[in-house]
């Protein structure tokens, strides 16, 4: 006698159809959907993660924002004294000083605010302490010196850059 065939089962797969064509491209279309969705996922988590790491880099500035305050005041005061040295070796050692206290500024989230000659002038960063004249309209408005640099915690600015500021006037 002869096993009777097994009874199909839930999980049995389908028979191949004539249309494997068209099975195989809604699998691909779905492969490429579910693509999408994890590399939008991925991109959201790198945001999310680059806007954590900027919160805490603004929060670490804050808190320290009384000692960059401090530091940039020792800066003032180290190329104060570099300028006014008449020692060769005390200019250097002032300048040297000068730039190991930017440099600490920098690791605390300060920036030193030192626009180059040429430069926009830019009110949220510059203070105008004076003008010169110029005969160039196209330099009208922009930073001819910079007689003190400024300080920016992140975005913020904490003293604005004292700056000669060329003006075109007519003759």
């Amino acid at each position: 006698m002869t096993d009777p065939a097994p009874a199909a089962t839930l999980h049995e797969v389908p028979a191949m159809t004539d249309a494997p064509a068209a099975t195989l491209d809604r699998i691909t279309e779905r492969i490429d959907d579910l693509a999408r969705v994890i590399a939008r996922q991925a991109a959201t988590i790198e945001r999310l993660a680059d806007a954590a790491k900027l919160k805490i880099q603004d929060e670490r500035a804050e808190a320290d924002a009384p000692l960059i305050r401090d530091l940039f005041a020792l800066h003032g005061l180290a190329q104060t004294f570099a300028s006014t040295s008449n020692s060769e070796p005390d200019r250097q050692g002032f300048e040297a000083m000068s730039r190991r206290v930017e440099r600490m500024l920098a690791e605390r989230g300060g920036e030193l605010v030192t626009p180059f000659r040429g430069t926009a002038f830019d009110p949220e960063t510059m203070e105008a302490a004076e003008l010169t004249a110029t005969d160039d309209p196209t330099a009208d408005r922009t930073v001819e010196s910079v007689i003190q640099p400024g300080l920016s915690i992140g975005d913020r600015s904490i003293r604005p850059a004292k700056v000669v500021v060329r003006r075109y006037r007519r003759a």
